[in-house]
This record gives structure tokens, C-alpha cells and sequence, in this order.
């Protein structure tokens, strides 16, 4: 199924909002739709900023996607961001401004949960300092352009919202699978997150005009074609896949290893490697196979 390209997407983003509602989850989903990001920008940089949005013949090369953190930490923020706002729209690089918020309660909860502290508490309280925030922000999220409500997202599900509006496709960025084809007597890989062993299979190593060919030739690939057990067990291991991918998408997962083992890594592993990349290619995942013992 090919993917569907996203229209219209906003090149220069800001990300503004309540204290505790998100944000620093909000920049890592827009790095991973491939955005510069910075964090905390001073109020101060934003025009300075705005014009390596612009194309220029000068050495430098213009930023092509962009998402800013500003937030009531920059002591200017509230009194003269909307004029800011202003001058970048004369300059036709008006931002998309984005806001989060939370509730009351869910916002108390993160505080208590972190021990930071808010930065509008004037020692009255952390509820006193929150609500003080959300009055005080009240103009910045009339001038927002998408407001979004975290109160009930976790940091998968806002990202999940985040990559798939403003990634490049509506699925977002793809997930990244890596087969791993090894050797058990040379131990585990450390990065695996999957493991698949595959020691009962029917053994090449055994047939002496095997032996010391690797899993790529076609002779030792033609020997484990024909028999039932390889075959079954890479079609039993596909669909498990099929199954467990989107999962790991769905959470927030960007890589993914998966471990084939056999003895040595040189003929059982590395075919089913490849035959499970192959059996899993679609637009919607980025695979790639390495085969870390097949020539030892």
C-alpha cells in the first residue's frame, strides 16, 4: 500500500503552551518528522532565527523545516511575542503556532510526579501557579493555530497525533527494522530487541558441498527451499511480524532489531534473514539485513 503524502504541511512551526502539558515531547516527535529543532529559543533570536528560513545566496543554506520552543520561561515572551509574530508575517514567514494545555489536575500530577519546579510559583502554590499561567497565557492561545489537549495522551499517543500531522506522509516517518543474522556460539548481539532461533532447522553444515558455502549461495538456498520446516517456520515468522510491527510503530518505537540465530551464522540465519526482509518489504517499513558471522 503506498503512502499517502501529507499536503500543505508547515515548514515553521512554534510550540508554545502551558508549563508540564508536553512540549519536550512535542519537540522530540517534530526531530523525528524531520525537523530543526531548538528548545527554550530566546523571544530575543526569534527574527534572527526567522531569516535562515529564507532562501539566500550566502554560504549559509537556508533551514527547510523548523519547530521552536518558546515558553513563559523567556521573561519577554507574554508582552511582546505577538509583535514579534507581526514582523514575521510582514516577512512572509508567518509560524504555525501550536498550543498545549492540560488540566488542572493532570498538570498538578505531572509537577508532583517530576518535583520541578513551576515556573510561575510565587510560593502560593502549585495549583495558584497553574492557574496563574493558563490566565496569563490566555492571548497567546487565542493567537494559536492548533490547540491540542494532553490531558489524556501519554507520550506515545502524542506523538503518534504529532508525527502522523506533521510528518511527511499521514503514517509518519516509517519504522526502522534491522535483521540481524548471527551465530550463537559467538554469542547474542547486545542491540537485538528480537530474537529468533533457528537451530532445529535442517543443517547445511552437514552436507559436505555445503558446508563452507555461505547463506547467500544459491546452492545452499536451493537445499533449504526444499524443506518443509525452513519454509514453514519463515512463513510462521513473517505473519507473527506482520502483527508485532505496527505495535511497535503504534508505541513510538523508530528501531527495531531483529536477531536470527542459528550455530554458526553462516547458512540458517542468514537465509532466513533475507527471507524474512523480503517477505516483509513495504512502504511502510524501512528494512535493512546484516549478516554480522557468515564469512568467520
Amino acid at each position: 500500500m503506498a503512502k499517502t503524502e501529507n499536503k500543505n504541511l508547515p515548514n515553521f512551526v512554534i510550540i508554545t503552551g502551558l508549563s508540564g502539558s508536553g512540549m519536550s515531547s512535542a519537540t522530540n516527535a517534530f526531530e523525528d518528522s524531520g525537523y530543526f529543532c531548538v528548545d527554550n529559543l530566546p523571544l530575543t533570536m526569534l527574527q534572527t532565527f526567522a531569516r535562515l528560513m529564507l532562501p539566500n545566496t550566502e554560504e549559509i543554506t537556508a533551514i527547510e523545516k523548523a519547530a521552536l520552543v518558546i515558553n513563559i520561561r523567556e521573561r519577554q515572551f507574554l508582552s511582546e511575542f505577538p509583535s514579534e509574530l507581526q514582523k514575521l508575517k510582514k516577512k512572509k514567514l508567518a509560524p504555525f503556532v501550536i498550543f498545549f494545555e492540560a488540566s488542572d489536575e493532570v498538570l498538578q500530577r505531572r509537577f508532583s510526579e517530576t518535583r520541578r519546579p513551576h515556573p510561575a510559583d510565587s510560593g502560593k502554590g502549585l495549583l495558584n501557579a497553574i492557574r496563574a499561567e493558563r490566565e496569563a497565557m490566555q492571548n497567546v492561545r487565542e493567537a494559536a493555530d492548533f490547540i491540542i489537549d494532553t490531558s489524556e495522551h501519554t507520550v506515545h499517543t502524542l506523538r503518534r497525533l504529532l508525527v502522523t500531522k506533521f510528518g511527511k506522509t499521514e503514517e509518519g516517518e516509517p519504522l526502522h527494522v534491522q535483521f540481524v543474522s548471527f551465530g550463537h556460539k559467538y554469542g547474542i548481539p547486545r542491540e537485538v530487541d528480537l530474537l529468533f532461533d533457528v537451530r532445529h532447522l535442517p543443517n547445511p553444515y552437514f552436507v559436505k558441498d555445503l558446508k563452507h558455502l555461505p547463506g547467500t549461495d544459491k546452492k545452499v538456498m536451493s537445499f533449504l527451499q526444499k524443506q518443509d520446516e525452513v519454509s514453514e517456520t519463515g512463513r510462521r515468522f513473517t505473519e507473527l511480524l506482520e502483527y508485532l510491527l505496527p505495535l511497535y510503530k503504534r508505541e513510538g518505537k523508530s528501531y527495531l532489531t531483529v536477531g536470527i540465530g542459528c550455530t554458526g551464522g553462516r547458512h540458517r540465519s542468514v537465509y532466513l534473514a533475507n527471507a524474512l526482509a523480503k517477505n516483509l518489504k513495504k512502504d511502510s517499513l524501512d528494512l535493512s539485513v546484516v549478516h554480522r558471522d557468515m564469512l568467520k
